[in-house]
């Protein structure tokens, strides 16, 4: 099942997308959205109204309360940066406000002389949850879309934690929609800049796998419905320029695209 937040002519609403529109985000021209009443957690409930979807636009699939994001998850992109494989876990978090969608741009601060694209597996959380063990990850999570995580390097570099150089305005694009049906195990992960690709892995890579995530912050913070894990980016990330495009694939989902600005 895919799930998709859109705005139609009439409002914003969550859907479900009828009729498969391919692997990638272009092969919309049969896909139908069909209205999900209230929210498209547990067995949503329709309330008859559709929409062509390619007569609506996406929003991000979904707005959640926190984003945790996993760092140097795969052990190529930990060294490509100088730095060590961690032992656990290494999680931090980026604001709900650095949500977009797709096709919105991503906007550079003045303040950073790099913005670097990560593409990423994301994890959305289906239901309230702590103290989950890996093997009954799968019972709390709705679903998969895919991330962006950009990062403000130069700020990472200089204030040794993640905060400032995750949180911009624009520097977690997700969607393009929500896959519910997925073995997030082995999926490739592909990111292209106008055109070129410039990230190729597979989640088979990551250090700690889905499950291990879930149990690691779980066990840490409550997670609500709608709560969004980003499980790590694989080696290859680099630096953004205005004017450029940046798409993110991930195999199963589809593909992400976000053109770059800078922040007026």
């Amino acid at each position: 099942m895919r799930l998709a937040r859109i705005a139609h002519p009439e409002g914003v609403a969550f859907v479900q997308v009828d009729t498969d529109p391919g692997e990638h985000s272009g092969s919309l021209r049969d896909a139908v959205a069909r209205e999900i009443l209230d929210h498209p957690f547990g067995n949503p409930t329709f309330t008859g109204r559709s929409w062509p979807l390619a007569d609506t636009r996406l929003l991000a699939p979904i707005l959640p309360s926190k984003v945790i994001a996993v760092g140097r998850n795969y052990v190529d992109h930990a060294r490509e940066l100088g730095n060590e494989v961690p032992a656990e876990p290494l999680i931090f978090l980026k604001p709900s406000t650095s949500v977009i969608g797709p096709n919105v741009a991503i906007a550079r601060p003045a303040s950073s002389d790099q913005v670097d694209f990560e593409g990423e597996l994301a994890v959305v959380i289906g239901r309230p949850c702590r103290d989950v063990l890996a093997e009954n990850a799968a019972s709390v999570i709705l679903g998969y879309t895919v991330a962006n995580d950009v990062t403000a390097r130069d700020q990472q570099r200089a204030d040794v934690q993640f905060t400032r150089a995750k949180s911009y305005d624009t520097f977690c694009p997700l969607g393009p929609w929500i896959v519910t049906d997925l073995d997030p195990s082995d999926l490739a992960v592909t990111t292209q800049v106008d055109g070129e690709t410039r990230q190729e892995g597979r989640t088979a890579d990551m250090v700690f796998p889905v499950g291990e995530i879930i149990e690691y912050v779980s066990a840490i913070m409550t997670l609500l419905p709608g709560d969004v894990i980003l499980t790590g980016t694989p080696a290859g990330v680099g630096p953004l320029l205005a004017g450029q495009s940046v798409s993110v694939t991930v195999e199963g989902i589809g593909t992400l695209t976000n053109p770059v600005i800078d922040r007026p």
